[in-house]
């Protein structure tokens, strides 16, 4: 989406206050409470309903648009020191599967839920080292917390996600997503730039907006 200061003969535009607006409001297209096409329990629906009316601002946007980092690979380098505490601060990705790797292990802050994806050859120190298991296969979907285990790969992942939750009025439940996890399909709809079988993806979002207007 473009603004007026990167004007293109093909682009949207629109101000630069208003550049994620038609994100946005495709990401609550494709929430529970408001998707069609796609079949949906009315208590998801209602429960949803209910969450979007009640949740403050700042907790409502993480369930509307989540935040995507990648966890395999933290370090210290751009860290903010919180309570004596180094935080790393990795860079957010955006929601669409390209950025999930086979290799990596992705954090997606929902608000009320964590969910750590595990790519299928992510490294094993990392399993090890972070989850306390020896390779991908012997990951427990059980896991809801993370171990206190004595290495820096450990340390650095639960101080991030420590000061992810200490700004949440409830603690989140945590999630590990593996291939055969039963809630691969719940991660998978957090991708909202992606294309479902009932909703545009990101891009063809804009282009559908563009030709509603250039009508």
């Amino acid at each position: 989406m473009s603004t007026a200061s990167n004007l293109q003969q093909s682009s949207l535009i629109a101000p630069y206050s208003l550049r994620l607006f038609p994100l946005y409001i495709l990401a609550l297209f494709k929430q529970k409470a408001f998707r069609t096409g796609t079949s949906t329990r009315l208590d998801d629906r209602i429960y949803a309903m209910c969450q979007i009316k009640s949740q403050p601002l700042v907790h409502l946007m993480k369930i509307i648009y989540p935040s995507l980092y990648r966890i395999d690979k933290l370090t210290d380098e751009g860290a903010i020191h919180v309570n004596d505490r180094v935080v790393p601060q990795p860079p957010l990705q955006r929601l669409s599967a390209e950025k999930l790797t086979r290799e990596g292990a992705f954090l997606m802050d929902c608000g009320l839920i964590l969910y750590i994806w595990l790519g299928r050859s992510c490294d094993n120190n990392f399993i090890k080292d972070v989850l306390g298991y020896p390779n991908y296969l012997s990951v427990s979907q059980k896991l809801t917390q993370l171990p206190e285990l004595d290495n820096i790969s450990s340390e650095r992942t639960r101080s991030f996600i420590t000061w992810l939750t200490d700004s949440k009025s409830l603690n989140p439940v945590l999630q590990v997503i593996k291939d055969e996890s039963p809630a691969k399909t719940d991660f998978l709809q957090q991708l909202i730039e992606d294309k479902t079988e009932a909703a545009f993806s990101y891009y063809e979002f804009l282009l559908h907006i563009q030709q509603q207007i250039c009508k």
